[in-house]
């Protein structure tokens, strides 16, 4: 048992991912207890209501008004799991009303709303944390681990990226699901964080580094609006249904410290899961879709001999695992036996890295300044495109603290440095 109590956690919007998250509580219950949910339709409300009764738990209070959940004093933090249009308006709110908020991932449509996150959590002194569960994943953890001990040298160049066979959000559409709408009207990365993310904390984003400078080019888009017509789906006139989002969007972010970035999104295609995951330095480099990592010095190359007989130096991949008995990060190594539960562990993670934060009152892993660096990469990548595939600069969030912002308290569940207590 610990010795302290679970924090009392909301939560707004009660769709499939909500319900994801609350399998994760449901397996810490010692870290966080549901006392409040909240959702506009009375089917999501009772759905969720429903998994507290097979699991034999208390309900909590339902609401379907969250300014009025807000009023509850038990409440410790807000987890926002709505839609990506309302849930940066939601978190300002809750943090207005003085409680921890935690914003399911997505990409913003302005930057204007993206200041007045960070000035709502600058303002009031509470914390806003996005919910990214990939920054908690064994490999990138892993690397992260690797690269602070120096394994890697130099970082000279990252890759990342969400590409995933999404087609059906074409019948998705016609039910009205968020994500459809936004890829028929948008042409941006539109769901950016996944791997950008756990790459921005590599590259010490916001703590001595940042988010410089983009481009942004989009292919054409086909994906979608062939999908549509296969299934005989038409516009609300009648018409063709077609879709504005390309189907590969390319970013290439420069980083005040020399460092590149490239980006990529492609969910309209059919295609294997990838998040892209590439960290490049003078004497090492991870790439996901290999599965390897190379480190010089460490890992194999074999001697060849070419045509005319000069000797050549041929470098071989060292499969990921091989790595982990040395360099898996402490997390793992603490943590490694939920590899089974939601997203292979990694949302377990996230939740107890928040509920430590909120209960030594203290700013969590993945800040205000990172929420608004991250994703503001999908409407400047917008801007981008529209203008030619033109450079847009990125605003600086921190308003020149990223310079030298002081030392976090030591905690395991930091995602800047890697402190094994």
């Amino acid at each position: 048992m610990s010795d302290y109590a679970p924090v009392k956690t909301a939560l707004i919007g009660l769709g499939p991912r909500a319900e994801t998250l609350l399998a994760s509580i449901f397996n810490i219950p010692e870290e966080m207890e549901v006392v409040a949910v909240c959702d506009l339709v009375d089917a999501k409300i009772e759905k969720i209501l429903s998994l507290f009764d097979k699991r034999g738990r208390k309900r909590p209070t339902a609401f379907h008004d969250y300014r009025e959940m807000l009023k509850m004093p038990s409440i410790d933090v807000v987890l926002v799991a709505t839609s990506w249009n309302s849930h940066l308006g939601i978190a300002c709110n809750v943090m207005r009303a003085g409680k921890y908020v935690a914003i399911e991932v997505g990409g913003a449509s302005s930057i204007d709303e993206l200041w007045q996150l960070v000035h709502a959590s600058e303002s009031t002194g509470v914390s806003c944390m996005m919910l990214e569960n990939c920054c908690y994943g064994r490999n990138e953890l892993m690397v992260l681990n690797m690269v602070r001990q120096g394994l890697f040298g130099e970082l000279i160049h990252c890759a990342c990226g969400y590409e995933h066979d999404l087609l059906r959000m074409a019948k998705e559409y016609t039910e009205g699901i968020e994500r459809a709408i936004h890829n028929r009207y948008r042409n941006c990365d539109l769901y950016p964080t996944h791997q950008l993310g756990p790459t921005a904390k590599i590259l010490r984003i916001n703590r001595g580094n940042r988010f410089l400078s983009l481009t942004s080019t989009a292919s054409k888009a086909r994906g979608l609006t062939n999908k549509a017509e296969e299934l005989g789906i038409k516009d609300e006139n009648g018409n063709r249904l077609v879709f504005n989002m390309g189907d590969v969007i390319t970013t290439v972010i420069k980083c005040a410290g020399g460092e590149t970035i490239t980006a990529t999104h492609g969910v309209t295609l059919p295609r294997p899961y990838s998040r892209d995951s590439r960290v490049q330095g003078t004497k090492g480099i991870w790439m996901e879709d290999t599965n390897g990592i190379y480190i010089e010095g460490i890992s194999p190359s074999i001697t060849k001999i070419d045509i005319a007989g000069n000797p050549y130096t041929v470098h071989q991949w060292t499969p990921v695992e091989d790595f982990y008995e040395k360099y898996d990060h402490p997390l793992w190594k603490r943590y490694k036996k939920n590899e089974n539960e939601a997203h292979g562990g990694m949302d377990s993670l996230m939740l107890r890295a928040l509920a430590e934060a909120v209960r030594t009152h203290t700013a969590p892993p993945i800040d205000v300044y990172d929420c608004a660096a991250w994703m503001s990469l999908t409407c400047l990548s917008e801007e981008s495109i529209a203008l030619g595939s033109m450079p847009v600069s990125f605003p600086d969030f921190t308003n020149g603290k990223w310079i030298n912002r002081g030392k976090e308290r030591p905690s395991r569940w930091s995602l800047n440095e890697v402190f094994d207590i």
